[in-house]
C-alpha cells in the first residue's frame, strides 16, 4: 500500500508543523514525516488521528501498488503549461472534505452553466450551517420526494430561498429542509 498523506497535505497547504499540530492529540513534525516516508507503520489508529487531522477519510490516505492512479504532471500557469518537480498523486476535490454525505445529480437537460451528461457533486451540510453556502449551487429535498436546485441566496429562520438556474425563473422557497446538498465538484465529459 502507498500512503499519500504528502499528496494530501500538500493539497490543502499543510506543513509537517501543522498537520502534527491538528492531531488529536498533537504529535511532531517528524513523527508525520516518517509516517509519509513508510519509516514509521501506519497503523489503522494513525490513519484515523492523520484523517481527522486532514479532514479526510482514512482509507483516502492509502491507495494500491496494483492500480495505476492518476497523476499531477503539469500545472497551467500564466506562462503556459510548466512541468512539476515531481509528479503527484491527483486528489479529487470530493476526498479532501469530509464532513457530511456526498449525493450526485444528474444533468439530462441543459440549465444555466450545466449541460446534459454532467455530474454535479454535492456534501450534505445541516441547515443551520447555510451561511457558508450562499451564493453557491444547492440540492434542496422538498416534501413528497422532490428537489429544488438553484444558488442559495438567503436563509432567514427555517426559511432557505434559492434562484433557479433557467432564466425568468422565480426563487424558491423551502421551509425546514432536512439537509442542503452544496455543489462541490462538476464532472464534465470532454
Amino acid at each position: 500500500m502507498i500512503n499519500r498523506i504528502r499528496d494530501i497535505r500538500k493539497e490543502m497547504g499543510m506543513t509537517l508543523a501543522d498537520l502534527a499540530a491538528a492531531c488529536t492529540p498533537p504529535t511532531t513534525p517528524q513523527t508525520v514525516g516518517r509516517l509519509e516516508t513508510g519509516m514509521r507503520n501506519l497503523s489503522l489508529k494513525w490513519m484515523e488521528r492523520i484523517g481527522a487531522a486532514l479532514g479526510v477519510e482514512p482509507e483516502v490516505l492509502v491507495r494500491s501498488e496494483d492500480v495505476g492512479h492518476p497523476q499531477v504532471i503539469a500545472s497551467l500557469g500564466q506562462a503556459g503549461p510548466e512541468a512539476l518537480g515531481k509528479t503527484r498523486d491527483a486528489i479529487l476535490a470530493t476526498d479532501l472534505g469530509s464532513e457530511g454525505t456526498l449525493v450526485v445529480l444528474t444533468v439530462d437537460y441543459p440549465h444555466g452553466e450545466y449541460r446534459p451528461g454532467d455530474q454535479l457533486w454535492l456534501r450534505q451540510i445541516d441547515p443551520e450551517d447555510a451561511g457558508r453556502a450562499v451564493n453557491r449551487d444547492v440540492l434542496i429535498p422538498r416534501p413528497g420526494g422532490r428537489f429544488a436546485f438553484g444558488r442559495l441566496i438567503d436563509r432567514q429562520g427555517s426559511l432557505v430561498g434559492i434562484l433557479p438556474p433557467g432564466h425568468g425563473e422565480k426563487q424558491q422557497v423551502v421551509d425546514s429542509p432536512a439537509w442542503i446538498g452544496v455543489a462541490e465538484m462538476l464532472v464534465r465529459r470532454l
